[in-house]
């Protein structure tokens, strides 16, 4: 055996120690740093997605759901896409190549969104490429079935500053967003060089499902005021409008709706004032809808009934230095004809009769001033003091719904403690949730108001167009000028209807504002009276609420 032989056996054995001496010494002494080496490439934590709550009407009809969507990214410390691949990915995904590339390019990245929330087709096409690197992942998005026609009670939600689950943004998505917001969990798993998941490590935090959510709206009657509503205002050539239903006996909010409106399925501009719920979030001047509380206030006095004579002639009357006047000399009128003609001079004269405060505590007690609670965000108070009473022009510009203002909302909740018998109630959009408070008027006097309102929707009243076939309505007009920068502007007027059916049995309580009507007619008989009535005779049937088919109304037939 020659020497060169020992020479290459000793050499062998040489290597082999080396390399057993350095597989012990990364096996004890590096272990830590080449376990998490290994990890990095390949360990990953993935997101569980979570759904938010569904959002339901009062019978069960959903008003916003999760919908799975997909979205596509990629590892580009692993992925190999062709220049060929990154132009066939790039118009699938509908993005810039060059956007695309320097993505797929950056190679110290782990993780990027190629593009997020794309529909079940769009998916289909981007897996159909087959290029490795590329995955799809479920997320949810939210979807309103509804659409606009309950845009502003239910709003729309964003992505949370995780930039994975999704937070409210408007109405109830916003104001019950800790009820219905989901968390999504984590999990570690174990991927291959293709990145593809080989076993679950561990998980790190379990998914929290957001839940759901009944609301009092119901959607066949929402439906059917956003129509009329819509109608009206394209037909006035309006410039906005509200329309607030709610249930007599519990206070529920029934239908809410806005003009104009948005679709919260799709991108919204920032500057865009349909999202604005106006409803709630609007103040106007009420005008002579205010008028059925100084007629109460009058009742509660004990110095004045239904039949009591008031004396406004010639038509006109001075307050100080305030003109009040009637379009006609009526003469002497019965309280109850004064409420039906809705006549200035009456009500002025009324309140001068009354002490200081007996329209303003009346008012005060119809919520008046306060937010409603209704768990809508937004809630304006209003404008209502009791500062300067002690003035004359105060207290009669008071009593015919000047020098106030207040939110349809508001106003519905004044005229549910008519429908109500007295009572205040807290109107609530969420079903089962709506308060009953103290009681604020005698259910005597309440039922004497609605029957002399019963007569402004005769004949002879300001809004026989409030009136439906086989039901009794109480109802009252308004007609408001609107402040501009020289004061009331005689040009511009916002028309108001208010009312309460049925009168033996009270079912809904409406009020419809129509805000800057410019098709020629102003007034709350002609421009928001009809669209009470229209709303109504469907909503009572679609409820079931029996009719009446001889039912005479006070101070005419039909």
């Amino acid at each position: 055996m020659s020497w060169r032989h020992y020479v290459v056996a000793l050499g062998f054995c040489g290597l082999v120690m080396v390399l057993g001496a350095r597989v012990a010494y990364l096996g004890i002494e590096e272990r830590i740093f080449l376990k998490k080496q290994g990890d990095a490439r390949a360990v990953r934590t993935e997101v569980l997605r979570a759904q938010r709550g569904v959002v339901r009407d009062r019978w069960g009809e959903p008003l916003a759901i999760s919908t799975p969507v997909f979205t596509a990214w990629s590892d580009p410390s692993l992925a190999q896409v062709s220049e060929a691949q990154m132009s066939q990915l790039a118009a699938v995904l509908e993005v810039p190549e060059a956007e695309l590339a320097a993505k797929l390019g950056d190679r110290g990245r782990q993780f990027v969104y190629l593009r997020r929330r794309m529909d079940w087709q769009l998916a289909q096409a981007v897996e159909a490429l087959a290029i490795d690197g590329v995955y799809l992942s479920t997320e949810y998005r939210r979807f309103y079935p509804a659409g606009e026609t309950t845009a502003h009670v239910v709003g729309i939600t964003g992505l949370g500053e995780d930039g994975v689950d999704e937070r409210g943004l408007e109405g109830i998505e916003r104001a019950y967003n800790k009820q219905l917001r989901s968390v999504s969990g984590r999990k570690k798993v174990l991927r291959d060089r293709s990145g593809h998941n080989i076993a679950d490590l561990e998980f790190v935090a379990a998914p929290k499902y957001g839940e759901d959510l009944q609301l009092s709206l119901d959607l066949r009657l929402q439906f059917i005021a956003y129509r009329e509503l819509k109608s009206a205002v394209q037909g006035h050539g309006a410039k906005s409008a509200s329309l607030v239903m709610l249930d007599a006996r519990s206070g529920e909010i029934l239908a809410l709706v806005n003009q104009p409106s948005y679709n919260p399925n799709e991108p919204l501009q920032p500057t865009y004032e349909g999202v604005r719920n106006r409803a709630v979030t609007d103040v106007y001047e009420p005008g002579s809808t205010i008028k059925p509380f100084a007629v109460l206030a009058a009742l509660e006095s004990g110095r004045f009934d239904a039949d009591s004579r008031i004396d406004t002639a010639p038509g006109y009357m001075w307050v100080g230095n305030k003109l009040v006047q009637d379009p006609l000399n009526r003469g002497v009128m019965s309280l109850t004809h004064a409420l039906e003609k809705s006549s200035q001079v009456a009500i002025a004269k009324l309140a001068l009769a009354l002490e200081e405060r007996d329209v303003y505590d009346v008012l005060a007690r119809a919520g008046i001033g306060t937010p409603v609670g209704s768990g809508l965000p937004g809630e304006a108070a209003g404008r209502f003091s009791d500062l300067g009473l002690d003035n004359e022009v105060v207290r009669v510009t008071l009593a015919y719904g000047y020098g106030l203002s207040l939110s349809p909302l508001q106003l519905a909740q004044a005229y549910l403690t008519l429908g109500s018998g007295g009572e205040l109630l807290t109107p609530s959009i969420v079903l089962g949730a709506a308060g009953h408070g103290e009681r604020a008027f005698s259910p005597a006097l309440t039922r004497s108001v609605l029957e002399m309102m019963e007569t402004v929707t005769s004949e002879q009243g300001t809004a026989p167009k409030a009136r439906i076939a086989g039901y009794r309505v109480a109802g009252k007009t308004g007609t408001a000028r609107i402040v501009g920068k020289q004061g009331y502007d005689d040009e511009r007027h916002v028309a108001l209807f208010a009312g309460v059916v049925p009168i033996e049995d009270p079912r809904l309580v409406m009020v419809v504002v129509v805000n800057e009507p410019s098709g020629g007619l102003s007034g709350g008989g002609a421009v928001a009276a009809p669209v009470f009535a229209r709303v109504a005779e469907r909503s009572l049937r679609l409820l079931g609420v029996p009719s009446a088919p001889n039912v005479q109304l006070a101070g005419g037939g039909r």
